[in-house]
């Protein structure tokens, strides 16, 4: 059973020596594996009074029991945790989100190699390179080779007894030329295994060595004077051209590489690997690590690097990082570079990661759009720090032009989509000029006074299109209705995508991909958008509408209904009075019609 004191007893007595440690509920299961480069320091972390996180107070009250091992080094404690997260799939670790079976190119451990792509890993001593994550990919460079090698692509059994004995007959790809008989003994095995050898070079990304020996031979046979034989070898150096033009080329002098970009929302980080070898991207792996409690950036990125050079049986020693995690992975160099080619590999390895993302939300969004709205306003939630999820958004914006018929807008978002039927514009009533401030001050007020009277919803956000002017004045219009403890409320800044708080100085700025600050610039170009279209409207209605002003009983409202269904008063003069009163109602459609018909005659 478990006590305080005995939990206590555990951690005291816990060595200072890296290691992983398991925390077990009272069934004695395995509830948490962890890391740690000192046991001690870093299971006492857990027992400190609060944290942040609901899920990680959660998982401490339910640990009954702790367990540890001890091991050599940082790296040794790095493998292992990997290992019995996969093994025990404890309820508090991350989870990787990868169900799929990738493809491999495969040199078969045979006479005559067959070199094929395969969703199985059969150990049976063949040679395997992958995974891919694209077959394109993957045809793209079986193709290469098979134009550049005339292998066999049969299942024969191809031993020396079979050959010798004439078992088997040369059959119609013999006779396009795409395999030379080995089946009949017209191809010698030590020819062959010198292509095999030249396949494991281009599958190991070392084009650029295939391409001198290529060069060297189409010279010499020049130098020959055997111009056929040269010709077949420079179709070859084409073909290798060809296939890097479609590959991603960055610096050559970067090879032997990995690059890690790192994305994230509120319950996942994506992960891109990138492998890089004589300039070339010639691997590329995508993966999705669910959170389980509040891990860190640097332990997802560790996770998911560990887990991806395992999948990829990598040793490549150049590691190129977002950000440092903390731990060496043995036999590893890792960098994070601020400028340069390097910094360049990292930026498209980051881009992939956030088209990674973005690529998921999708996905749950057909899925189940409920569930991503709420996901997207959980993030706009923790990073804002609002009290309340934002299941209601207000957005306002001011319009004037040269101080013309100023007007505002407010767009209404209800669970993170446009509530068109809320939106609402405003004529500036009190207002005398371009003063924006004031403007707002004034829209703002009238709002939520009349919210407040009817005893409607107020908002859980409400986003001001401004920097800090706008939301000072927006602010000070609710601390007259004395309903500022009641809404969160922001300042968005055009030019460099500020978030201001009320009383804050310093802006927030979010990242640019990030979805909280798309759904923030969601409601803000649409406040925008609803305002510009007001004015517009208007504006066209003090230009042209002085005609329709003469008219006795016809008012400002009426005139601007009807410029904003037909635009101009040459249509509203060809109108029929029933066209006229679908609009206005058959007294004013009366008044109208005989207005422009008198005059006309």
């Amino acid at each position: 059973m478990k006590t305080e004191s005995h939990i206590e007893e555990i951690v005291k007595a816990l060595p200072q020596n890296p290691g992983i440690y398991k925390y077990l509920d009272k069934n004695g299961t395995v509830i948490y594996v962890g890391k740690a480069k000192n046991l001690r320091k870093r299971v006492s972390s857990y027992f400190v009074k609060n944290h942040q996180s609901y899920k990680t107070n959660l998982l401490v009250k339910k640990i009954n029991n702790i367990e540890f091992v001890v091991v050599d080094s940082e790296n040794d404690a790095l493998l292992l945790e990997n290992i019995l997260i996969k093994k025990l799939q404890p309820r508090y670790n991350v989870m990787l989100k990868d169900d799929k079976t990738y493809p491999w190119l495969c040199i078969k451990n045979e006479k005559f190699p067959r070199v094929m792509y395969t969703r199985q890993k059969i150990n049976d001593g063949s040679e395997y390179f992958g995974p891919f994550t694209s077959v394109y990919m993957i045809k793209t460079l079986l193709s290469l080779i098979r134009q550049l090698y005339p292998l066999r692509t049969c299942t024969l059994n191809l031993n020396e007894e079979n050959i010798s004995s004439g078992k088997f007959k040369i059959c119609l790809e013999y006779h396009i030329g795409n395999c030379l008989g080995p089946c009949e003994g017209y191809l010698s095995e030590d020819v062959y295994q010198t292509w095999i050898s030249d396949v494991r070079k281009i599958l190991h990304g070392d084009l650029h060595l295939i391409q001198q020996y290529l060069t060297g031979m189409m010279k010499q046979y020049s130098a020959e004077l055997k111009f056929e034989n040269a010709a077949g070898i420079k179709e070859k150096i084409d073909i290798i051209e060809n296939y890097r033009s479609k590959s991603t080329i960055v610096n050559t002098s970067i090879s032997n590489t990995e690059a890690y970009g790192f994305a994230k929302d509120l319950n996942s980080v994506y992960i891109n690997y990138l492998r890089i070898q004589n300039g070339a991207v010639i691997g590329a792996h995508s993966v999705e690590i669910k959170k389980r409690i509040d891990e860190s950036d640097e332990d997802m990125l560790l996770f998911a690097i560990v887990e991806i050079r395992n999948l990829m049986k990598s040793t490549v020693k150049n590691l190129i990082l977002p950000f440092k995690t903390g731990f060496e992975i043995e036999g590893t160099k890792s960098e994070c570079p601020k400028k340069g080619e390097k910094l360049k590999v990292l930026e498209l390895a980051q881009r992939n990661a956030n088209f990674f993302m973005l690529e998921r939300h999708k996905q749950v969004e057909n899925k189940n759009p409920e569930n991503h709205a709420i996901r997207k306003m959980e993030t706009l939630q923790k990073d804002l720090n609002l009290p309340e999820l934002p299941r209601h958004i207000e957005c306002f914006d001011n319009s004037n032009i040269q101080g013309t018929n100023p007007v505002a807008a407010c767009v209404v978002f209800k669970n993170a989509r446009p509530s068109k039927s809320d939106y609402r514009h405003y004529n500036i009533k009190t207002v005398e000029g371009p003063d924006d401030f004031a403007s707002m001050s004034e829209v703002v007020f009238r709002r939520y006074k009349r919210l407040l009277d009817e005893n409607a919803d107020l908002p859980q956000l409400i986003i001001i299109d401004g920097g800090k002017g706008q939301l000072g004045a927006a602010v000070e219009s609710l601390t007259k209705l004395n309903i500022t403890g009641r809404i969160s409320i922001i300042g968005i800044a055009k030019r460099l995508e500020e978030i201001y708080f009320p009383g804050d100085s310093i802006p927030l700025y979010l990242d640019k991909n990030s979805e909280s600050l798309k759904l923030i610039q969601q409601a803000r170009d649409e406040a925008h958008r609803f305002g510009i279209s007001f004015h517009r409207n208007k504006r066209s209605a003090g230009f042209i509408g002085s005609e329709l002003d003469k008219i006795e009983g016809i008012g400002e409202k009426t005139v601007e209904a009807l410029l904003t269904k037909h635009k101009s008063i040459s249509k509203i003069k060809a109108l029929k009075r029933e066209e006229i009163a679908e609009i206005t109602g058959k007294s004013k459609a009366e008044l109208i019609y005989t207005y422009f018909h008198k005059k006309k005659g």
